[in-house]
């Protein structure tokens, strides 16, 4: 029969185990790639449905203030139900390829491996690994792209409302408010026989005030900022695959010396 003191000291030990095994266990998580799969399907959302929302939005604004008739916007109809179906190709490939990665970083971080004495490198790991690696290479120099991109409709809803607010303004000590237009033709959005092309006085300043330029505007911003953090997110999946195939290359490389 056991004593209590024997209790108490086998409680000790397995209390003590079962920390270690959780510490084992926290210590196999990859942690970058954790962040970063946060991060990009964080990104990747806001992008994808803020975008979609103010694309609709502008061209709701173009129909009803710059292009009234519908053969000259007709282009640009189809070229923004293009850009929101490829929207949806992009999040749903995105959510599929973080979970890959976050799985393969799972399977190659070194933690893992201490955890496994027997892990061993295969070839078809290691081309598997270096294929993430060129490939989230190639999607974050592409993202950049779609960063920029994404940043020029901020910049040209920005240039409408600096107008409309100059106008506002009581310092502006304009003589003939009227006199001042935002023509979106000249950004090549619609053809320059589109009627009426610009907006000019009080109509641009309506305009500003209206739901949809508001609430496009700051859409606009929101989906830039999600570009941009997942850019940051793919920079971080760059550091994280290119470690843990030079891990495995290194491990292959050990095997082979120890192999005889």
């Amino acid at each position: 029969m056991e004593t209590p003191s024997e209790e108490t000291q086998d409680q000790r030990q397995d209390k003590r185990g079962c920390f270690e095994c959780c510490i084992k266990c926290l210590g196999g998580v990859p942690y970058a790639s954790l962040v970063a799969t946060i991060l990009c399907f964080s990104g990747v959302a806001l992008f994808c449905g803020c975008g979609h929302v103010a694309l609709t939005g502008t061209v709701t604004i173009l129909e009803t203030h710059f292009s009234k008739v519908t053969s000259d916007h007709a282009m640009l109809t189809d070229v923004v139900q293009l850009m929101q179906y490829v929207i949806y190709g992009v999040a749903s490939f995105f959510f599929l390829y973080g979970i890959i990665l976050l799985a393969e970083g799972f399977y190659t971080t070194s933690a893992v491996k201490e955890l496994h004495s027997e892990f061993k490198t295969t070839i078809c790991g290691r081309c598997i690994s270096g294929m993430f690696v060129f490939l989230t290479y190639i999607l974050g120099v592409a993202w950049l792209g779609v960063f920029g991109f994404s940043a020029v409709p901020v910049f040209l809803f920005y240039n409408m409302w600096s107008t409309c607010a100059a106008m506002r303004s009581p310092m502006a000590n304009l003589t003939d408010i009227d006199s001042i237009c935002v023509d979106v033709r000249q950004y090549g959005i619609i053809p320059w026989n589109a009627t009426p092309g610009k907006a000019c006085g009080t109509t641009l300043g309506d305009i500003c005030n209206t739901s949809e330029f508001y609430l496009s505007y700051h859409l606009y911003i929101v989906a830039c900022a999600g570009a941009g953090a997942t850019v940051i997110a793919l920079l971080i999946y760059m550091m994280a695959t290119t470690y843990n195939f030079a891990v495995l290359k290194f491990k292959s490389r050990e095997d082979c010396c120890t192999k005889f």
